[in-house]
């Protein structure tokens, strides 16, 4: 197939971009550079420096007629999200209505589209995890971008037949994430703890998280080309994680003789947010099967490297 990555130089998109690539499909990158980076385009990809805010996506997507979208390109920081909700809404909403508006013109077939798990449910239930169903009520404006986008999604299928598949992350993590930038907990430790540096615990530490390694993700993104349309899918382990047992088990993999530092709870964060993935596995014969431990060695072997 003919693949269009959005978002292809940041950490998950480039990691998909590479799956499909390495599974004999020809990608193009459409990447502002804004948080992505140049060394994370993968070679045998086409690349467009493009805004997707920008009139020029349309000649992009024309140029290269993609036969599928993955759009990941979006505003990704939570509190960028709160302090500046308008241009939050400028990049994840308007910016995905250019893409769909020229997907429509383009006669693209399909969008694979990265949302949240997490940010999306809000507190998840003692037992189990959060199915696809359960309650939404997302307080950041982040989160009800990608809401949003999900219902433009069905409206854009409806109206003009263009076929889609929601993607509902869990905290993905692995190699090529941030520990500097706007970085999940895991790329944060990473970086200190590989400098010998105490990492710092926000509460005490037993909030838990459904952490998934962005090569599964990739793996999804791979089926949901021919499966899952029409679906919304959450993507995670079903299990969760908490950030004591994080440090815990970077602690062991890294020999860190080290304690961490803890400081107060920060305002609004959620005590567990794990995922149900049984529709995963149903519909796109997708399930998790790197465990935290193996995953964290993975991501600090990439860190070393």
């Amino acid at each position: 197939m003919k693949i269009l990555v959005t978002g292809g130089a940041g950490f998950i998109g480039s990691n998909i971009a590479d799956a499909f690539i390495a599974a004999g499909h020809q990608v193009a990158i459409v990447d502002n550079l804004t948080t992505g980076k140049k060394e994370n385009l993968n070679p045998k990809a086409e690349f467009f420096p493009v805004d997707i805010r920008d009139a020029r996506l349309a000649e992009a997507i024309n140029d290269f007629a993609p036969d599928v979208i993955a759009h990941l390109a979006a505003q990704i920081d939570v509190r960028k999200s709160v302090s500046d909700p308008v241009f939050n809404a400028e990049v994840n909403e308007l910016g995905t209505l250019n893409l769909l508006n020229a997907a429509v013109q383009s006669k693209v077939g399909k969008i694979i589209f990265s949302s949240t798990g997490g940010a999306l449910y809000g507190e998840v239930p003692e037992k189990g995890g959060a199915a696809e169903d359960h309650a939404q009520e997302p307080i950041s404006p982040y989160a009800i971008t990608k809401r949003s986008v999900e219902m433009y999604l069905y409206a854009y299928w409806k109206l003009y037949g263009l076929k889609f598949t929601v993607l509902r992350y869990g905290n993905v993590y692995g190699p090529r994430q941030d520990p500097l930038g706007e970085a999940g907990v895991i790329a944060i430790f990473c970086g200190k703890m590989l400098k010998g540096e105490a990492p710092t615990i926000y509460g005490d530490g037993r909030q838990l998280r459904d952490y998934v390694y962005v090569g599964e993700v990739a793996g999804a993104n791979l089926l949901a080309l021919q499966k899952g349309d029409g679906e919304i899918i959450n993507i995670g382990t079903g299990a969760g994680t908490s950030v004591n047992q994080l440090f815990s088990t970077l602690k062991e993999l890294l020999a860190f003789k080290g304690s961490a530092t803890y400081a107060p709870p920060r305002a609004g964060e959620l005590f567990r947010s794990v995922l149900d993935c049984r529709r995963a596995k149903k519909v796109l014969g997708w399930q998790a099967k790197i465990g935290i431990k193996d995953g964290l060695q993975k991501t600090l072997d990439w860190y070393r490297a």
